[in-house]
């Protein structure tokens, strides 16, 4: 019986070895945090605004990654890459904004857009961001969008 449960064993080390915390994906981008606040019509939204990110250079076809993240209810945020928060890597960036309902039970975010679609696509958005690479978090300061 044990003969048997030795190559499992050694097979499940290495699994678990490779899978520890301190193996990182050779992939992953470095990336600089991004943080900011969203008004809408100057106050704080109250909801959750998702914020998309749109790299203006040209897109990593073999590593492309996804970049984005919601307001809080007082419209503060922090934009992720890879783990909440931990930014964007470095690049030139087009933000949209869309407003909808979040659910939290069925985890799902639907409904028309409370900005009225002013903020959803990127090739009209006016909203950007310019990523170096740093140490210190860009601070995107105040986002006023509208609904008027």
């Amino acid at each position: 019986m044990n003969i048997r449960l030795t190559p499992l064993l050694a097979v499940s080390s290495i699994f678990i070895l490779s899978c520890s915390s301190g193996v990182e994906d050779p992939f992953t981008k470095t990336t600089v945090p991004v943080i900011g606040k969203v008004t809408v019509d100057g106050q704080e939204p109250g909801g959750s605004i998702q914020i998309k990110c749109f790299n203006k250079g040209e897109t990593d076809q073999e590593h492309p990654t996804v970049s984005g993240g919601f307001t809080k209810k007082d419209g503060s945020f922090e934009l992720s890459t890879y783990t909440t928060g931990d930014g964007l890597p470095v690049g030139d960036y087009t933000l949209t904004f869309v407003w909808k309902k979040l659910d939290l039970m069925t985890r799902s975010y639907g409904g028309p857009d409370k900005l009225k679609k002013r903020y959803d696509d990127p090739k009209k958005s006016k909203i950007e961001v310019s990523v170096k690479e740093s140490e210190a978090p860009i601070d995107m300061g105040v986002i006023e969008l509208k609904t008027k």
